[in-house]
């Protein structure tokens, strides 16, 4: 139940990040939809796929995209309630990243998946949806920029609950829990302070 839970809410903040995007992006009704659905139910088909689940549950039941079209269109008429559309869409993505990388984990674990491959398929899942939204949006995806802490949360929290549920005698909701505050925890910190991995040091590849 709360690994459901989990996956419908993290369908509800992914979708309002994107809807959020697409109306920085100036999209009409149609593209924030679109781009809010798509953010949504994205990182649950890569899952679905890499599980070999076909067709993806999002696809094959109709509450996920119609959950995510509610919510991009909560966002279409609210929008001026969110101060700083920016700040709003990395909050909200922080927090679908959580659910989402717990999620799928737990999935995984629930498929049969290893430890290792159901902390990758968390991971996937976490960051396939906001991939979808910046390059339907043309942003650098969040994976990629330097400044941010994304991809590293979504391993720690999907590792929770893949190394928990598979090794300890706890209830997968424990981890489920534990994870979600961990990724979702460490993006927001992340944010807030500035932490970044490092970079390449500059200087090393000079053209002659």
């Amino acid at each position: 139940m709360l690994q459901e839970i989990l996956n419908d809410v993290g369908i509800v903040v992914f979708a309002a990040s994107g809807a959020l995007l697409g109306v920085r992006k100036d999209f009409d009704l149609w593209g924030i939809l679109t781009v809010g659905a798509l953010t949504g139910v994205g990182g649950g088909i890569l899952r679905d796929v890499l599980l070999g689940i076909t067709p993806p549950t999002s696809v094959q039941n109709w509450p996920p995209i119609v959950v995510a079209v509610v919510a991009s269109l909560v966002v279409f008429f609210f929008h001026p309630a969110f101060s700083e559309l920016r700040r709003s869409v990395l909050l909200l993505d922080a927090i679908g990243m959580g659910l989402f990388a717990t999620s799928g984990a737990s999935i995984a674990i629930d498929e049969h998946a290893s430890a290792f491959a159901a902390t990758l398929v968390g991971l996937l899942t976490a960051v396939g949806g906001g991939i979808l939204r910046d390059v339907l949006a043309n942003e650098i995806p969040l994976l990629l920029q330097p400044a941010d802490l994304y991809a590293v949360p979504a391993l720690l929290g999907a590792g929770v609950v893949g190394v928990g549920a598979t090794y300890s005698s706890a209830p997968t909701w424990v981890w489920l829990v534990i994870g979600t505050v961990l990724a979702t925890g460490l993006r927001i910190t992340g944010l807030v302070f500035g932490l970044r991995l490092p970079t390449a040091p500059s200087g090393l590849w000079r053209r002659n």
